[in-house]
């Protein structure tokens, strides 16, 4: 006795796939899981119209036949025959959105692609036409070369019309698969081809849609796209420097006046040192970059409420798979520069396990906002600010070169572990295009207001500890009086700073970065704050030298860009390490992460040292 013909029900999440199918069964359904998968089996017995019974299943929702999921692994075996739980059907009914053409498109393409017999269901194109969009379905068949039914599943419209459809489909012959169906496509080809099919079917649509489309054009253009991802980029390193400096001016002056006003009133005294060298000169030579930061989260939550960072995602993948990852490593490594901690915990969205632990090793090496009071401070010092031309200056190309050196580095080292210790076969990334939107003032505003409580947070918790320590170690012992030695040198902090120097001094380091790398492990604008104290507690003058007056006139040149290359790949803070040891379930990878970063920071810093020395800089 001959099985029932097998016809699968598959397409994007959220395509009313659920709907569809419980309106061509009804109560002739079983749910249950597959064996050994915690994935539901929803089958249910469909009569066509010659009074053939069918066998239909809804497959799980799947963005691609390259799983990110267990969902969409059982889905790819099915539909390719892969599967030890379930035959290969003999026909797909490929549901899609109506409203959401484009993006559904992707995935109908490559399952089209594989031979089957399909028919294509055109799904809630009511709501389409209630929202201005109206489509041709017989230009849609032409494109794809398949039949395309329009319905409305949940009032069981266009299904009588299906099912004559999937009964001629059932009896035709299989076409040969295409050359490559099943692995892994370019994400952006593919998408330009649905875009294409999907505006060859449109018959009108309202100017919002219009416009979404004109943008995307451009945005995931192959060409195009990239040059806006970089030149959105570099306005804001540009716009960091520029928009900041007034503010970050006035914050820095009202922390000058405050030290003034505590020594004016106070006598010379252990609680006066603790305020004024410690405390106000430490954490407030951090504070006064809150504006930049401000600045950095303005642009991404703007790119983020805007629809444009998935987009981004998208127009990434085809560079990223050439080092063996996929396109949805980008997002982790988009939020690392807001802080790598998110990051490395944002890429529990990445099934593959080696392309995870790919993406956390790699992390540490975006430019995150920890890093900026560092990159700012020394290139503020040490980088004059020349306009290079209409509304660019040197000060923001340099920072943009360090952006960029980061994400180098990171490319090279996945390319490395991807061919090593994390060798492996890298999966797709698809997912849903948000639509386009005008961020809400009140969203970024309300973002902005809760980067700013978590910096001056931590400002005030984890970099006014570590100062309050750094600022006890190279006050005490103090120097006799009168003997003209420095009370850095003299103290604890300092001579563990000149330990420290020997080991860095290759790399053109003074006996001040030696003082802030060890606390600067603690939290990365550390740096800032000890190199602050080094200089409020050293200054035997009592002067009110700027912080950066000071790393001017005791820096070279050749020292401060190995500081910044030192920055660009040691590893992250101890929160960093913490959060990759839990993600990793151990130590290995963390202590290995550590190792690598380290060795390369050593290495890049010094190369950079002599070379600019030998450049005369």
């Amino acid at each position: 006795m001959h099985a029932a013909p097998l016809v699968a029900l598959v397409g994007n999440p959220n395509a009313g796939k659920s709907a569809l199918f419980n309106a061509l069964t009804g109560a002739r359904q079983k749910v249950g899981n597959y064996p050994g998968v915690t994935v539901e089996r929803h089958s249910g017995r469909w009569v066509l119209d010659d009074g053939r019974p069918v066998e239909l299943i809804d497959l799980p929702g799947a963005y691609s036949l390259e799983p990110s999921s267990p969902d969409e692994r059982v889905t790819r075996d099915v539909v390719t025959g892969a599967s030890t739980l379930e035959r290969r059907p003999d026909a797909l009914v490929v549901v899609v959105d109506a409203a959401n053409l484009d993006n559904h498109l992707r995935f109908t393409l490559q399952l089209i692609a594989l031979g089957l017999p399909v028919v294509v269901a055109l799904n809630m194109v009511d709501l389409a036409e209630r929202d201005g969009l109206t489509l041709d379905a017989a230009v849609l068949a032409r494109e794809l070369g398949v039949p395309v039914v329009p319905t409305v599943a949940v009032r069981r419209r266009g299904l009588d019309d299906l099912r004559a459809m999937v009964a001629d489909a059932i009896g035709s012959a299989a076409r040969p698969a295409a050359a490559g169906a099943g692995t892994q496509d370019d994400i952006v080809a593919l998408q330009r081809r649905a875009r294409q099919i999907a505006a060859a079917a449109t018959v009108s649509e309202t100017a919002a849609r219009r416009w979404a489309n004109w943008l995307d054009a451009v945005a995931l253009h192959p060409i195009a796209g990239p040059l806006l991802l970089v030149s959105i980029l570099f306005v804001m390193f540009q716009a960091v420097f520029t928009w900041a400096a007034v503010p970050a001016d006035a914050i820095d002056a009202g922390f000058a006046a405050l030290q003034g006003a505590i020594k004016a009133a106070m006598p010379d005294s252990f609680l006066r040192s603790l305020l004024t060298d410690g405390l106000i000169a430490g954490v407030g030579a951090v504070i006064v970059f809150l504006p930049q930061i401000l600045i950095l989260f303005l642009f991404i939550l703007i790119l983020e409420s805007s629809g444009y960072m998935v987009r981004a995602a998208f127009l990434m993948d085809r560079l990223m798979a050439t080092v063996g990852l996929s396109g949805r490593a980008f997002i982790p490594l988009l939020s690392s520069f807001a802080c790598a901690v998110p990051g490395i915990m944002a890429t529990r969205v990445i099934e593959d396990e080696k392309d995870r632990l790919t993406t956390i090793l790699i992390a540490p090496l975006m430019t995150c906002s920890a890093r900026w009071p560092v990159y700012t401070l020394i290139i503020g010092a040490m980088i004059p600010n020349t306009p290079l031309l209409p509304f660019v200056r040197l000060q923001g190309v340099v920072m943009f070169g360090l952006l960029v050196i980061g994400i180098a580095g990171a490319y090279v080292a996945a390319l490395v572990l991807r061919r090593t210790v994390t060798k492996g076969a890298s999966s797709g990334f698809m997912m849903e295009m948000p639509k386009y939107q005008v961020p809400l003032l009140r969203d970024v505003l309300l973002g902005l207001w809760q980067r700013a409580v978590i910096f001056l947070k931590r400002a005030g918790t984890i970099i006014a500890a570590t100062t309050v320590v750094l600022w006890l170690l190279l006050s005490f012992p103090k120097p006799p009086e009168g003997s003209g030695i420095s009370p850095v040198d003299y103290s604890v902090g300092g001579r563990i700073g000149h330990g420290i120097e020997y080991v860095v001094k290759p790399i053109g380091f003074n006996r001040d970065i030696a003082l802030a790398l060890l606390p600067a492990m603690a939290a990365r604008e550390v740096a800032v704050s000890a190199i602050g104290t080094v200089y409020a507690i050293d200054d035997k003058d009592g002067g009110t030298d700027r912080i950066t007056d000071q790393i001017r006139g005791r820096w070279t040149l050749p020292t401060a860009l190995a500081f910044l290359m030192w920055f660009v790949f040691a590893p992250q803070c101890i929160s960093t390490i913490a959060v990759t040891r839990r993600e990793t379930n151990g130590w290995k990878w963390p202590l290995f992460m550590v190792g690598y970063l380290f060795a390369a920071a050593y290495i890049m810093a010094g190369i950079t040292y002599w070379l600019a020395v030998f450049a005369g800089l």
